[in-house]
């Protein structure tokens, strides 16, 4: 294994380990927000339905955390051993988000262990709710912070590089970077989409077996709500996304979309594919509709892939990513509305068997979804690391060490993943919500 390309090796660990964390912090920075709301409706209407929503919830998110700090501790550490370059070279320039991250992520910890470990000790319910807003504030500064580095990666700026060494750097500026507003936005917006799509799955797949208390009930309308909520927003920023790609990175949009030549009224391609003289085959295209995302209008011209050499265009495989999640977008926004749709139809059954198991099936789309557009942001910005001042070859390590990392690390993965999932299972198989609700004296309560 050592004689295999350091550089390849590097990017295989690196996107593997990328692949593993993205899940776990997403759902870390997710499920404060639902953990709130849903205490908060508890408090709201005296359900005490939605109250044990909140603990249970609680308790699986703290599985949660624990993996994440494993695979963001990991991150940090490939960043200085497998890319020393740049870290060399940008070091400073992220350092101050770097910072940042870990500071939030203190706070996190701190009112986490406080909020779980103080159930009804106060005398006021909402004092206990207050503890849990710095949690959920600081998951999603720790997100806000992290990504203003990857927007530095793709829009770098606040420096001045003189023979491959940055001065004159201005933190601030580079991490306000054209890059951070859709990227940041988009992460959160799409980390909450997960996190409610995952937890409407947990209470479709208890009602698929028949457990109709109306625990799962609330729990299943509320997460669905939040999902459509969710994944508007989401849906919406993509769409400032694009416009942002037009802009900033108009390579990447053109080699998402098969777009070779500069022109206006340009059509969206989705589908298809390639052949080997370059003719696409089989997509379906939208007319003008490219244009549109652009820049609002049919007439906004759309630069095209033979504007750019060829050693600094984007792997057109970027498609096929494109395409995936925009369909698996669509389709974790359809799903819960039709429940929601269906639920108030007069004389419908409300929880069909087949509408259960879509809504079943949301959270692993959303995880998809998450995972594609990543893999689209870091291979969209092939070649370069640093866009416009480092390529990624430039920046890896040289050391013939990397694949022993490789095997090890994804050992470590298997085993993290492995753990967590058979925890959280046992932690929920052995104590019922229903049962529950009976040790606390709660059940026969219906709320509002």
């Amino acid at each position: 294994m050592s004689s295999l390309d350091p550089v390849l090796l590097s990017r295989m660990l690196t996107g593997i380990t990328l692949f593993v964390h993205i899940v776990f912090a997403s759902i870390g920075v997710g499920v404060p927000l639902m953990i709130a709301l849903a205490e908060w409706r508890g408090l709201r209407t005296g359900d005490p339905h939605y109250t044990l929503l909140a603990r249970r919830w609680a308790r699986g998110f703290v599985i949660t955390v624990a993996v994440g700090v494993v695979t963001g501790t990991s991150i940090g550490l490939q960043l200085s051993l497998l890319w020393p370059t740049f870290m060399r070279v940008a070091g400073q320039a992220i350092a101050l988000p770097l910072f940042l991250e870990t500071f939030a992520f203190f706070i996190e910890a701190i009112f986490l262990g406080i909020y779980l470990y103080t159930w009804d000790r106060f005398k006021s319910k909402y004092f206990h709710l207050m503890l849990l807003i710095p949690v959920a504030i600081a998951s999603s500064a720790s997100a806000v912070f992290i990504t203003t580095v990857n927007s530095f990666m793709n829009q770098p700026q606040g420096f001045t590089l003189k023979n491959g060494v940055m001065t004159d750097i201005h933190p601030i500026q580079a991490m306000l970077n054209p890059a951070t507003p859709t990227k940041v936005s988009h992460v959160l917006a799409s980390s909450y989409t997960l996190s409610a799509g995952v937890l409407m799955g947990l209470a479709a797949y208890s009602m698929l077996r028949g457990r109709n208390h109306p625990y799962f009930k609330k729990a299943l309308k509320l997460t669905a709500t939040c999902t459509i909520v969710f994944a508007i927003s989401t849906v919406m920023i993509g769409d400032a996304s694009g416009k942002f790609l037009a802009k900033y990175q108009p390579e990447k949009l053109a080699a998402a979309e098969w777009h070779f030549d500069t022109m206006t009224h340009a059509p969206f391609v989705y589908g298809g594919y390639m052949d080997k003289n370059g003719e696409i085959k089989y997509a379906l295209k939208v007319p003008y509709a490219l244009s549109v995302l652009a820049g609002n209008l049919p007439s906004t011209e759309v630069k095209g892939l033979n504007d750019y050499p060829v050693d600094q265009r984007p792997p057109l495989s970027i498609h096929y990513m494109f395409d995936l999640k925009i369909t698996t977008g669509v389709l974790i926004l359809v799903i819960p509305l039709l429940y929601l749709i269906r639920k108030r139809l007069p004389g419908r059954k409300p929880y069909p068997r087949w509408l259960l198991l879509a809504l079943i099936l949301v959270g692993p789309m959303a995880m998809v979804a998450i995972e594609l557009g990543w893999m689209f942001a870091e291979v969209g910005r092939q070649p370069w690391i640093l866009r416009g001042y480092m390529k990624v070859s430039e920046a890896a390590t040289t050391s013939t060490s990397v694949g022993w990392m490789l095997v090890l690390f994804i050992i470590l993965y298997l085993v993290l993943c492995f753990s967590a999932i058979k925890v959280l299972s046992k932690l929920f198989r052995n104590k019922d919500a229903v049962e529950e609700l009976k040790q606390l004296g709660l059940e026969g309560a219906e709320g509002k």
